[in-house]
């Protein structure tokens, strides 16, 4: 329940056409209440600007078929994926350059592409479970590619209708997109090269120094996080810090990843969403944690005991807590913006048919035309239906068939709309790295199962193996939709921020979907030839833990066999509607000036503790920041150089993270660069934390130093 103003990045919230008019026209002239401020607002461009050409599609394409491949190796390893979509625009910059006729425009198209690698490799939360629970013995290619490729392309209608509701007339941070967006500007040399050849007044000179200061600021915070990313992977410093302790009978656990990447997000997306997370992270750490692990202590117990013990209760009893949390904030959320995205369709079907009646509408605001969403979204039900049809055709509920497809047929398109609003606000929030997918998976699981369910009555027990294999087959379908509309506004909102064509964007993620189709299925077929799934039947001691999948097949299992406890999910929901109410009243008692975004709060309660203090830490830092910015000669210089800084620290670990994947899965070693011996721990820890201290400060301290020497020049 932070103050609503512009430093304090304030709880994101819908307007209305003529506040986002005045925005607009304010953009060079006052602090806006952007969380990023005026760089927030939209650029204009020239029709004739080259954007999506053959070498955009061709080097984007590249780009996601090694990147995906990286992602689905590093998440059925270790659980997580990386954002692709800055190190996609680096490299572009990096090639394109080359090229005397290259825009801005042609450099986010690529990295359009290429984000598909960060979000569709997600799928492998949902699918390696058909494995696990021995359904399948390996990955039929044209299965497991369409099924990634129509989920996708889902993903993305479905995501259109939401970028005028959450992108063009939403305050929503962005942090990623927003962070894309800085890069590609600032690593625009015609941009640069025009104002040094036509334009030689001190406003010329003004705008090229602050590319300058400001590409010196991304290599700054790019050298710092991505250099800490490598002393990590040696082992010389910790990459995270824990300790368990004892609340009187129970225990908890506090811990910080160190990060750098995490500050710059916290920076990107403000204090209301930090301290919303904290409220979630002291609800389950400081409240759930001891409560769920009290009398299930030994005596004697040590300090690694302790550990796994809270660990284990965090993994297994309060992050379903957590998703009760979300999946009632998601509601509620999804009922707050209908109204703007009926808005947002409507627009969308007006700006159509200017269109066709030939009248202008400015390229910002081109969509793909809502006819063809439509279409393509019907249409789209055919092959899903084949899928659905193959998958049962030879199994004990063959002759349910028919009513087991249309209903789950009419799931897929009501669920999958709801599915891509809740993820399309939560990457807003958050950004799409830092965004609990998996949570979105337990909610989308257990409605699957539970329709299937209810559909099969009685007969559910006796073909309980084959409904839980169809649920996640199902539910694979609607992750593929949530990992893209998960991804797709973050890149509107970085092609809003560039003059992008939104069409053109949606056309090239469907073209970054269809590359990443492609190569899923060989790499999961990789995976499991050569290390096999936890719990997979006949699975050896160095097979993959894929942690997402097995949490959502156990799930699943939970379900048909009546061993899930509701209790806690429940627990969750009730949690749910009271921070919804606080939040309402809260909003309204303060004319909107305080806020407590539920679906924060949610993740604060369902994302480690590594992540829910260290996002909130960057947050905090990024309002002390901007608070003294405003107080500079160039306020708006001072703060657009934190911004950058912030960018950095997401470029480079980024960047990092992309090189040591490809290490990883060429030595097939998660540790291959570690040089550190095991007894090095305690030093790597505090070396790690001093260091990462370190590291914070003199960023910042530097980008105060740019920020004051540019207004002594000025002056």
């Amino acid at each position: 329940m932070e103050q609503n103003d512009s430093s304090a990045h304030a709880a994101p919230k819908l307007r209305d056409d003529r506040q986002n008019a005045s925005r607009n026209s304010s953009a060079h002239g006052s602090n806006n209440d952007s969380p990023n401020g005026p760089s927030n607002v939209a650029v204009q461009r020239a029709a004739s600007t080259r954007e999506f050409t053959l070498r955009t599609v061709i080097l984007g394409g590249l780009i996601t078929l090694v990147f995906t491949a990286a992602n689905v190796y590093l998440g059925l390893k270790v659980g997580l994926t990386f954002a692709t979509s800055i190190p996609a625009a680096v490299i572009s910059m990096a090639i394109l350059r080359n090229f005397k006729d290259h825009t801005i425009a042609e450099n986010n198209i690529v990295q359009t592409i290429a984000s598909a690698a960060g979000t569709l490799s997600a799928i492998i939360f949902v699918l390696p479970g058909l494995v696990m629970i021995g359904w399948w013995s390996g990955f039929p290619y044209w299965e497991t590619a369409a099924l990634c490729a129509i989920g996708g392309i889902l993903g993305v209608m479905y995501s259109i209708p939401l970028r005028r509701a959450l992108v063009t007339h939403s305050d929503l941070p962005y942090p990623e997109g927003v962070a894309a967006a800085e890069v590609l500007k600032v690593g625009d040399t015609h941009a640069q090269d025009s104002v040094n050849d036509g334009d030689q007044s001190s406003a010329g000179s003004s705008a090229v120094d602050e590319n300058r200061m400001g590409l010196r600021m991304i290599i700054l915070g790019g050298l710092a996080s991505g250099g800490y990313a490598l002393l990590a992977a040696l082992k010389t410093v910790a990459t995270e810090i824990s300790a368990a302790f004892r609340i009187g009978s129970g225990g908890t656990m506090i811990g910080g990843s160190l990060s750098l990447a995490l500050i710059g997000v916290g920076h990107l997306v403000g204090l209301s969403v930090g301290f919303a997370m904290v409220v979630g992270l002291l609800i389950s750490y400081g409240v759930l944690l001891p409560l769920r692990t009290a009398g299930h202590i030994p005596p004697g117990t040590g300090a690694s005991g302790l550990e796994s013990i809270v660990s284990d209760s965090f993994s297994s009893d309060v992050r379903f807590i957590g998703a009760g949390t979300m999946a009632v904030a998601a509601v509620w959320t999804l009922i707050k913006i209908t109204g703007p995205i009926a808005k947002g369709i409507k627009d969308s079907l007006v700006s159509s048919r200017a269109r066709h009646s030939g009248k202008a509408v400015d390229i910002t605001e081109q969509d793909i035309p809502f006819p063809v969403v439509a279409g393509v979204t019907l249409f789209s039900m055919i092959p899903i239906g084949l899928l659905l049809w193959l998958f049962v055709k030879d199994t004990s509920i063959a002759h349910h068939t028919g009513g087991l497809i249309a209903i789950s047929i009419i799931y897929i398109l009501l669920v999958g709309l709801v599915v891509a609003s809740i993820c399309g606000y939560m990457a807003g929030l958050i950004g799409a790295s830092n965004s609990p997918i998996s949570g979105v998976g337990i909610i989308v699981v257990i409605s699957a199962a539970l329709l299937i369910k209810v559909a099969m009555g009685a007969e559910s027990r006796s073909h309980s193996d084959v409904l839980i294999a169809y649920t996640l087959f199902t539910s694979a379908v609607v992750f593929g939709v949530a990992t893209i509309s998960n991804d797709n506004l973050q890149d509107l909102k970085t092609g809003q921020l560039v003059g992008a064509t939104p069409w053109k964007q949606q056309v090239a993620l469907v073209v970054g979907v269809l590359f990443g189709s492609a190569i899923i299925p060989p790499v999961l077929q990789l995976m499991m030839s050569g290390f096999g799934f936890a719990g997979e039947p006949g699975a050896g001691d160095d097979a993959l833990a894929a942690p997402q999948a097995a949490l959502l097949s156990s799930v699943a299992q939970g379900i048909f066999g009546d061993s899930l406890d509701w209790s806690l999910i429940g627990l969750g929901a009730a949690i749910g509607v009271s921070v919804v109410i606080i939040n309402e009243i809260v909003s309204a008692t303060s004319h909107g000036k305080y806020a407590l975004p539920g679906l924060a709060v949610g993740m604060g309660m369902y994302l480690p503790s590594s992540l829910t203090v260290i996002i909130p830490i960057g947050a905090l830092i990024g309002y002390v920041y901007n608070r003294w910015a405003k107080k500079q000669r160039n306020p708006e210089l001072a703060r657009r150089l934190g911004v950058l800084l912030a960018t950095g620290l997401i470029v480079g670990e980024s960047l990092f993270g992309v090189l040591n994947a490809g290490i990883i899965a060429a030595a097939g070693d998660s540790d291959v660069l570690a040089i550190a011996p095991k007894e090095w721990e305690a030093g790597a820890a505090v070396c790690g934390v001093v260091l990462f201290i370190v590291c914070i400060g003199c960023a910042y301290r530097y980008s105060r130093t740019l920020a004051r020497g540019s207004s002594i020049r000025e002056s």
